[in-house]
């Protein structure tokens, strides 16, 4: 993360040369060695070295005038060793413009910017073998060239040759030198380098600058030609690595002027290990604030990193270690935000592999926050950002396909200056807990580049990517920081408070958030009798208990058409929560034939949700009942894909009173946390809009669409602390004097016809269809039916019935209904049940598709005539409903006369829930023929 390295190291070589030899073109004698000021190699980490010196020669061949190189060399890189770092602002530069104006052969550089001394091994003329002997030249901290964090210059025989100094692009982002295009003004046999630590030090005077030698002289040794002294601080140019794992390599690679572009293979130069890195220092703090400070709110987050590092800029002093790891946990609360999701795009693998330097590559829509690096050793920060990495899709075979770690949740970082020439690129992990959400994120391998202050800005807004926890209080985010010197990690921590409810009203009371939640619901076209879609919203605010599951009772005559809808296999079914969201969005695993609407689900907290879409699915039994919903929403949210959520609601038909009731204890919960994610579900709409499906009442009677909702209270994941809200929804049907009401109803004795015989009995109620459905009837049957007490014998008890658990004697018929809504009728025995009248009642206890228990009211009126009184009809439509009773010894009507010698009429009272109301009097059919024409006159 610095460019600081101007200070680094070059090293000449510089092979230049004459006419090339016949064999290969190559490197040799490559050393690079720290020491003391007594020539002492160093080993101590982090502590500044005398000199670094660099020897670096190429492969000569023999001719008959002496040995001379095998090649020109063209461009050298060296690859430095990990961990060293050189300061950008320890030195002064000298301008490029009094570096190419030479006296006598000598750039006119101050002295206090001379950092060292080239030996050059080069000659006009071939050189004998074995010649020991050098041209000495000070060395120039330069000012760095556009690109470059650094750059270094000498003049050998006229020639000026400069190194720039920049850190690599690629991990471990150590430091480079480049030296392009020598010169191939002279023969050059090798150089030597030598790079001072510290190059304000007093013991330098001798060789610095202009008291080095004379310009064209070949000696062993440098000769100093006085003292040149300097008036400016002492800071370390150097500082060697703090990490003490294992040989330090530096690599070299060079290619040919008659070759270019040809690089040699890497050769590397290995120094000793660092020594003792147990005794260096490591105490990084961390510090962590959210941008906002009321409960439940979108947050963004500051983090910031700081080492405070006087070793590092002192010239006797020792650099603490660099931070290799960083473990950051969350306060638990804060949490993953969903709103985030929308329009968020992602970084992919690829792009962030192709960034460099001048081209981040990642989308600005996958930008999450900024970065900004301050380093003691460079004049200026780094700047960069944060991206959103691409999640893990687990059906990529090749590991880290996506992002490095295989994970949900990743990030990149991207710093760079372009002024220095440096560009780094950093992954982390971030691991929601998948009971909680709480966050930890990790960094890992951080480079060796020395910071003293480094802070990420994650983004705030509607959309920002966190949620603060929501009730008021201190809370703590922790970080564990691993040194690169191999000791023992340290644990910081920064605390910060939220002072407020959400959206800045009074904090939450009590530890257990309130539960106020919104409820709407009704059909969008409510014309009585006719088909409209059903819409149905439940909301609730930032800062509430979570919804756990809900119970839901529609209004009386509000039903669905069954007819000629498929169901979701149980297989399809599997198949969905087995899928990702986006495999699941192509190719649905329930057939159309059974999708009767859709959902949309708003999860997030502040004023900007995320929506997702999800279908509502027919399916068959389900937690007893007998009938469910299966609502398939594919978790998709702008880059996400946490899977399929299936959510199955068990839906029965009340028995006694014919309401459509979605049975909450018999169903899923509502979904609370997805792979470490907290949904923050706050809307969910369902729109049951099938066409010619939902079917309003024939009844303009004010009535609700009732539910209970239930909240998380203080643990979303026990369900035995849920706390239900009654919710309520008015509701009213429109037009219904516009129905007409016009029912039939046949009855019809068969059997014995004369006095005393008892005849069965068939009724058969036939309603026009597009008329009010019938709410209650009463039939008063002709004088000559009477109720046969004597054969009310077996009777079934409520409790037994209740318990389908009827003796088989108290069956006294069958019953049989139709409907244009099922596919098949529902039927079943008629049982005598005992009732809190002074009969028993008859109930037709009807089975299909579903179940419902109609009751028949048996009493007599004055006269001793027999009537029969429904006093409820569910408002669905029928198409036809059949009674049979039993005759003979089980038959309840006896006859009082014989039927043959007079028509017989019933009376019938008929009311629509439309209010109107008929009165009928059909005519009971009976066995009269030939044989009652001779009982009549046999009478």
């Amino acid at each position: 993360m610095r460019r600081a390295l101007a200070v680094l190291i070059a090293w000449d070589l510089l092979l230049l040369a004459a006419a090339p030899a016949y064999a290969d073109f190559g490197l040799t004698e490559l050393d690079v060695v720290a020491t003391d000021e007594q020539d002492s190699i160093v080993t101590i980490p982090g502590s500044h070295p005398f000199a670094l010196t660099t020897t670096l020669g190429v492969t000569t061949g023999t001719t008959p005038q002496g040995e001379v190189p095998e090649g020109e060399t063209k461009d050298l890189e060296i690859e430095l060793m990990e961990g060293l770092v050189g300061s950008q602002t320890a030195v002064e530069v000298c301008s490029s413009a009094d570096f190419n104006h030479r006296v006598e052969g000598r750039p006119s550089c101050p002295d206090s910017t001379a950092v060292g001394i080239s030996a050059v091994k080069a000659e006009f003329t071939v050189l004998p073998a074995g010649t020991n002997e050098f041209l000495h030249v000070p060395v120039y901290n330069l000012e760095p060239s556009p690109g470059s964090a650094a750059k270094l210059g000498f003049v050998a025989l006229n020639v000026p040759i400069v190194i720039d100094v920049g850190v690599s692009e690629e991990p471990p982002f150590n430091l480079e030198a480049h030296l392009e295009d020598i010169p191939q003004a002279i023969l050059f046999y090798g150089s030597r380098l030598t790079i001072w630590g510290n190059p304000a030090n007093e013991k330098h005077d001798l060789l610095r600058g202009d008291c080095v030698g004379e310009p064209l002289e070949l000696t062993p040794q440098p000769v100093s030609l006085g003292k040149c002294s300097v008036d400016v601080p002492e800071k370390p140019f150097l500082t060697l690595p703090r990490s003490c794992q294992g040989p330090l390599e530096t690599t070299f690679t060079a290619d040919s002027w008659a070759d270019p572009g040809s690089f040699t293979e890497p050769l590397q130069a290995v120094t000793e290990e660092m020594v003792g890195c147990d005794a260096l220092t490591f105490d990084p703090t961390m510090e962590a604030q959210p941008t906002a400070i009321s409960g439940e709110s979108p947050s963004g987050l500051n983090v910031s990193l700081d080492v405070k590092d006087q070793g590092l800029v002192s010239p006797t002093g020792k650099a603490k270690s660099e931070i290799r790891k960083v473990e950051l946990t969350l306060p638990e609360g804060v949490t993953v935000n969903p709103s985030a999701a929308e329009g968020l795009a992602v970084c992919s693998k690829a792009q962030f592999d192709a960034a460099k330097l001048g081209n981040q590559s990642c989308p600005e829509g996958a930008k999450l926050g900024s970065v900004s690096v301050k380093s003691p050793l460079l004049e200026e920060q780094l700047q960069g950002s944060i991206f959103l990495a691409a999640q893990n899709d687990p059906s990529t075979p090749q590991p880290g396909a996506e992002n490095p770690f295989d994970s949900l949740l990743a990030f990149y970082l991207l710093i760079e200056s372009a002024p220095n020439g440096i560009f780094i690129k950093q992954a982390g992990k971030v691991e929601p807990d998948p009971r909680t959400g709480r966050l930890v994120s990790t960094v890992d391998d951080v480079p060796q580049l020395p910071f003293s202050h480094f802070e990420l800005q994650f983004r705030e807004g509607p959309r920002a990517p966190l949620t603060t926890p929501p009730l008021c209080g201190t809370y703590t985010t922790k970080a564990v920081l691993t040194p690169w010197s191999g000791g023992e990690p340290v644990e910081s921590t920064s605390s910060f408070k939220v002072t407020s409810g959400p959206n800045g009203g009074p904090c939450l009371a009590g530890g257990v958030p309130p539960f106020r939640p919104g409820f709407e619901a009704g059909s969008i076209n409510n014309n009585a009798g006719s088909y409209s879609p059903f819409f149905l919203r439940l909301t609730r605010n930032d800062g509430e208990q979570d919804m756990t599951r809900f119970d839901s009772v529609l209004p009386q005559g509000v039903t669905g058409k069954l007819a000629g809808i498929a169901k979701c296999p149980e297989a399809a079914i599997a198949a969905a929560r087995a899928k990702r969201g986006r495999a699941e969005l192509a190719n649905p695993s329930c057939p159309q034939s059974s999708e009767l609407g859709r959902v949309l689900v708003g999860a997030g907290v502040g004023p900007a949700l995320t929506y997702v879409p999800g279908k509502i699915y027919l399916a068959g039994p389900f937690g007893g009942d007998p009938l469910s919903i299966v609502v398939v929403t594919p978790a998709v949210a702008g880059p996400f894909d946490v899977g399929t959520v299936i959510t199955r609601e068990a839906l029965t038909l009340n028995r006694v009173t014919g309401e459509v009731e979605v049975d909450g204890a018999a169903s899923d919960p509502i979904p609370h946390i997805l792979e470490g994610i907290p949904l923050k579900l706050r809307d969910l709409r369902v729109y049951v809009d099938r066409p010619n499906f939902t079917l309003n009442p024939t009844s303009c009677a004010e009535k609700a669409v009732k539910a209970n909702l239930f909240g998380g209270f203080a643990d979303v994941f026990n369900a035995a602390d849920d706390v239900p809200v009654a919710l309520s929804s008015r509701y009213q049907a429109a037009n219904c004097s516009r129905l007409q009401f016009k029912p039939r109803l046949d009855l019809k004795l068969t059997g014995g016809t004369r006095r005393r015989q008892l005849p069965s009995l068939r009724a058969t109620l036939r309603p026009r269809p597009g008329d009010a459905n019938p709410s209650g009837l009463s039939v008063t049957f002709p004088h000559s039916a009477f109720l046969e007490q004597a054969h009310i014998r077996t009777i079934c008890t409520r409790v037994q019935y209740a318990a389908n658990q009827c003796p088989a004697r108290s069956v006294y018929g069958k019953a049989r209904a139709y409907s244009p809504l099922l596919d098949e009728p529902l039927e079943g025995p008629m049982y005598l049940r005992s009732s809190s009248h002074k009969l028993p009642d008859l109930v037709l206890a009807l089975h299909g598709i579903v179940d419902f228990d109609g009751v028949i009211r048996i009493d007599a009126v004055k006269g001793g005539r027999l009537r029969s009184t429904v006093d409820f009809v569910p408002d669905v439509p029928l198409s036809k409903v059949t009674i049979e009773m039993q005759g003979g010894e089980k038959g309840l009507i006896v006859n009082s006369e014989n039927l043959c010698s007079r028509p017989q009429r019933a009376t019938v009272e008929a009311r629509g829930y439309n209010g109107k109301k008929v009165t009928l009097q059909p005519k009971v059919a009976n066995s009269c023929g030939k044989k009652g024409k001779k009982g009549k006159r046999g009478q």
